[in-house]
């Protein structure tokens, strides 16, 4: 069954009263692939092929076939140090100890690679390395940005049950419509409730004074609709707000019908707190509050010494605010505050045109099918129906095209956000289709399509090209994947590593997020300096850096110069930009020099006092390997002249530290 036949079983189940039909997009404007039906494509066989035996399942299959085709052919197995080193910074995002790779090295079973990537899938860290990448496309934050930065105090109900869902391996279906409609779906579930915060995570601009109102709507609605397309459909159908979309199929008039699904959707914020607990609260929060007021009130007429005395007062007492009392960041739907939704001419909400109801964008559908009336009942959930829908072709190459840019740094489609006429060309159309159906067919599970990937020969190859040079001038991008590519570590993974080498991580999982001190000149130039207040467990700054807080209006520098996202828009996948600052940060840094204290700490515990067991113990530590004769003789006169502090900080700004091969 097409897509399309799906769509208007789908719609026709739900409508009553109808407006009239829609017109049909001509067949030739339907023609870009990601519109059409998913192929069944055959494995490749290669019965006479010199590479047949390289062929461990169907992705190999489906690759050497293109590389034959290029002429081109696949390089080397990597050795096992580096397999283990890469797997366990893909699916955990944590380097492997010492002795993990001696294990996984001196291991004579045939299957012991299998059995690793079972470990690391099963590890309670999996979940958190791969919750990373799904907020970085949701464009989850814990603060509203703009001016005001305002805090969402308990958005990391959301990030937690991100890191559940991946860890348990919810079906990934399911995964989506909890987010779209799990405040429809289970009205009296906290899990739904949380799940559903992912139409909450974009900027919000909090206006005073005369706001307004009409104008602030509309862009919560389009921040929404914006991000369904993208996120979930790999679709820019926010291209179409102003106008018909200028390369794809997307009319102006399928913008709204999408936006109409979202059109009773507000946000709100459930206590979890009870009554009594709330008045108490709220009288302490009053009483402080109006303190805050009072000398808010004297500041604007002070000056010199009186201004910075009141300055300390207001200080004082905004850390005596109550904590904010539990709650969930969510949505829910108010019919009787619906907005009315209307294509708006130039994207301007002063311009109304005509009305428009729930309804698929009509590049997926083959025949007339009515809009949904606006006041259809669980709008969210027949659009999150439509989007899981197995007939649907983008939702399943959408996610497995995600899966694949992480672990091979570019996707099958190198624009895991457009998969439109303008975007990219899958370099491998087959294998794209065989995964997603293959994803399907296995009730949406993640962790089995990871395991297919991971355990392709194509995944194994090494990273060296100096025995390729006729693959190197043919392809020199490595776009078909004769090689495995040399990968730099997201910001993230660079501190937890630097951490856990150190032997300073706490891997406590869960739990409100933490901040971390920073420079005081980035405070002031928040809002208010409250909200960084930092938090006063110091074994709570040591935890894995998911857990830290997200704060539009302030990253750390840490994070920010190895391209951590902005956390304004959706990041479909992350850069990986090499300048000086990175350099300075990783020498002068305060953070890093304080783990390379502690990481010549743990060398003299492991490696006593004497200088080559150090340098070998660093090595293993931070590299997963022992150094060359070359490397142990640098190290070693290095070290007749610097400290061992010194040796740990330079063991941090190796390439081979900050870079999966």
């Amino acid at each position: 069954m097409r897509l399309t036949t799906a769509c208007v079983l789908i719609f026709a189940a739900l409508v009553g009263v109808l407006p009239a039909e829609e017109e049909v997009l001509a067949t030739e404007d339907r023609s870009h692939w990601s519109f059409q039906p998913r192929s069944m494509p055959v494995v490749p066989r290669f019965n006479q092929d010199a590479h047949r035996n390289w062929i461990r399942n169907p992705i190999d299959a489906f690759v050497l076939g293109k590389l034959r085709e290029k002429g081109l052919s696949p390089t080397v197995e990597a050795d096992r140090r580096t397999l283990i080193r890469r797997v366990c910074f893909d699916l955990t995002g944590l380097p492997p100890t010492p002795e993990d790779i001696d294990q996984f090295v001196n291991d004579p079973s045939p299957d012991a690679y299998e059995r690793l990537i079972d470990r690391l899938l099963a590890s309670p860290h999996y979940g958190e390395r791969a919750g990373q990448q799904w907020l970085d496309i949701v464009r989850f934050a814990e603060t509203e940005g703009f001016e005001y930065d305002r805090h969402l105090p308990h958005a990391w109900r959301y990030r937690d049950y991100v890191i559940r869902a991946f860890q348990h391996d919810k079906p990934y279906d399911q995964f989506l419509r909890e987010q779209l409609a799990g405040d429809e779906i289970s009205p009296v579930s906290e899990e739904g409730q949380i799940a559903a915060g992912f139409l909450r995570w974009g900027p919000i601009r909090r206006n005073a004074g005369n706001a307004d109102v009409a104008f602030s709507r509309n862009e919560v609605l389009t921040e929404m609709t914006d991000t369904v397309g993208v996120a979930l459909l790999g679709m820019t159908m926010g291209c179409a707000r102003c106008h018909d979309h200028k390369f794809d199929p997307i009319l102006q008039k399928d913008y709204y019908h999408l936006q109409a699904f979202l059109a009773s959707t507000f946000e709100t914020d459930i206590p979890l707190a009870d009554a009594a607990t709330q008045a108490a609260w709220k009288v302490e929060f009053d009483k402080v509050n109006d303190e805050i007021k009072k000398l808010d009130s004297a500041l604007d007429k002070s000056t010199g010494d009186s201004r910075v005395d009141l300055l300390k007062q207001i200080k004082a007492a905004e850390k005596r605010l109550p904590p904010p009392l539990p709650t969930i960041s969510t949505v829910r739907n108010n019919d009787t505050q619906r907005t009315v939704i209307h294509v708006l001419k130039r994207g301007d909400d002063k311009k109304p045109g005509d009305q428009v109801g729930p309804r698929a964008p009509s590049v997926f559908l083959t025949k007339s099918v009515p809009e949904m009336p606006a006041t259809v009942t669980n709008p969210r959930t027949s659009l999150a129906n439509w989007i899981v829908d197995q007939q649907n072709p983008i939702t399943s190459r959408v996610i497995v095209n995600r899966i694949w840019l992480q672990h091979f740094g570019r996707g099958i489609v190198n624009t895991p956000n457009d998969f439109g006429v303008n975007g990219d060309f899958p370099s491998h159309p087959e294998l794209l289709d065989y995964l997603a159906n293959e994803l399907v067919a296995s009730g949406w599970s993640l962790k089995s399509l990871h395991r297919l990937i991971l355990t392709s020969s194509v995944y194994r190859q090494a990273s060296t090209s100096a025995t390729s040079i006729q693959n190197l001038k043919q392809d020199p991008d490595n776009r078909f994947l004769w090689k495995f590519s040399r990968q730099r570590l997201p910001a993230e993974t660079i501190r937890d590593a630097m951490l856990a080498v150190s032997g300073k991580l706490n891997r406590t999982s869960g739990g409100p997020s933490v901040i971390v001190p920073v420079d005081a000149e980035l405070v002031d130039l928040l809002y208010k300096p409250s909200q960084w207040m930092v938090t006063d467990d110091l074994a709570e700054h040591q935890r894995r850096s998911i857990y830290l807080i997200k704060k539009r209006n302030l990253r750390l520098p840490f994070m920010e110069v190895f391209d951590q996202p902005a956390l304004q828009s959706s990041c479909p996948k992350r850069e990986s930009s090499t300048h000086a600052p990175q350099a300075l940060e990783l020498l002068n840094g305060a953070f890093s020099n304080e783990l390379a204290l502690a990481l010549a700490k743990r060398l003299e515990r492991d490696a006593g006092t004497d200088r080559r067991p150090q340098v070998d113990r660093a090595f293993q530590l931070v590299c997963g390997r022992l150094p060359t004769d070359t490397e142990r003789g640098l190290s070693l006169r290095f070290l007749e002249a610097r400290s061992l502090n010194e040796f740990a900080l330079a063991m941090f700004n190796l390439n081979d530290f900050v870079y999966v091969k």
